[in-house]
């Protein structure tokens, strides 16, 4: 790489988290969330990363937490080695499931980006962000995570990456894994 394209890619990184931060300032209170809590979570099939086919109405009788990322975001990047050490290495083994979905990015990006951010739990393919614009407005921004309880419905939305709201999602997760 020459430093030209080096300047580039630096150059696209700092828009890409900025464009992150603008969205956020900009949205109402409902933080560009179609959905609330109460609500059914709208069902939706993704093809994963490592090439499964995944379906939320299939998981219906777990904990799912389904997590609106992009490798463009920074604050997913931030954000994604919490949810990989304090909530899927530590529920991936119960009945707990973790989706990323990454926003309108092809498979071979959403390799990387796994690669990248050392994340083990799976990441699903979201073209043209048709699964994001079931549960947000279509140009509001990442990262954002949707709680869903064994039944199917909204029990937590969190946005953007918040240290305190992070820890209270965290604490809504656990409960309602240890519910049974």
């Amino acid at each position: 790489m020459n430093a030209k394209t080096i300047v580039f890619a630096i150059i696209l990184l700092i828009q890409g988290v900025f464009s992150c931060e603008i969205k956020a300032q900009t949205e109402d209170e409902t933080h560009g969330y179609l959905i609330k809590i109460g609500d059914r979570a709208p069902d939706f099939a993704t093809t994963l990363d490592n090439g499964t086919l995944l379906k939320l109405s299939d998981q219906v009788g777990k904990v799912v937490m389904i997590q609106f990322t992009a490798s463009w975001c920074g604050v997913c990047r931030k954000e994604m080695p919490f949810i990989e050490s304090e909530i899927w290495q530590v529920l991936k083994n119960k009945d707990f499931v973790l989706i990323g979905i990454d926003r309108d990015e092809p498979i071979e990006k959403v390799k990387e980006f796994a690669q990248q951010t050392q994340i083990t739990y799976p990441l699903g393919l979201d073209p043209e962000a048709e699964i994001f614009s079931k549960f947000a407005q279509k140009d509001a921004g990442v990262t954002r995570n949707v709680i869903v309880d064994r039944q199917g419905k909204i029990i937590y939305l969190t946005r953007l990456f918040n240290r305190k709201e992070f820890d209270a999602m965290k604490k809504v997760i656990i409960e309602e894994v240890s519910k049974n």
